[in-house]
């Protein structure tokens, strides 16, 4: 089910965990965003964990299948390429410095590998990174990242339209 301008995107490059797809699924119908899943993927979406992480969503959810990165990027399902934002740890800039509007797109690598080098070329103007304040650290879980920055873009789109959003007011 694909709804018309949905108020953001967010964008799974070949997710490998299924608990993760299901919770960032769940996300995507509370805050009325489209799922996009850029394959391949690392399971079935019939898979009984992913059914138990959020799939009683997933008739409700928007989601577009892409077969890849090529795919993707010819679709017209998708934002315009220079609104989407790559979370990724090879970035120096904190997402809280980046303006989300209304439409962007936020996309997240594989749990194992984030995304290759062409998928950070095409975005090399537009990644940005969740900061880790110890050191050492590796990277937060996928579902907690898409949470992070689904919920700031969401913050930021929200607050210039409250008037739209009928939780503020």
């Amino acid at each position: 089910m694909t709804k018309s301008n949905p108020i953001l995107h967010i964008i799974l490059f070949n997710p490998k965990i299924p608990q993760n797809t299901g919770n960032i699924g769940r996300l995507c119908a509370v805050i009325g965003a489209r799922l996009h899943l850029i394959h391949p993927l690392g399971f079935t979406i019939t898979d009984a964990r992913l059914r138990r992480s959020g799939m009683d969503y997933w008739f409700n959810l928007d989601v577009v299948h892409h077969a890849d990165w090529q795919s993707f990027k010819k679709s017209s399902e998708i934002p315009p390429i220079d609104r989407i934002w790559l979370f990724t740890t090879k970035s120096q800039r904190p997402y809280w410095n980046a303006e989300f509007n209304r439409g962007d797109g936020i996309l997240f690598g594989a749990e194992d590998s984030g995304v290759p080098e062409y998928v950070h070329a095409d975005l090399s103007e537009r990644r940005i990174k969740i900061p880790h304040f110890e050191p050492g650290m590796r990277s937060l879980n996928l579902s907690t990242s898409a949470g992070i920055g689904a919920y700031e873009a969401m913050r930021q789109i929200c607050s210039r339209a409250p008037e739209e959003f009928p939780i503020f007011s």
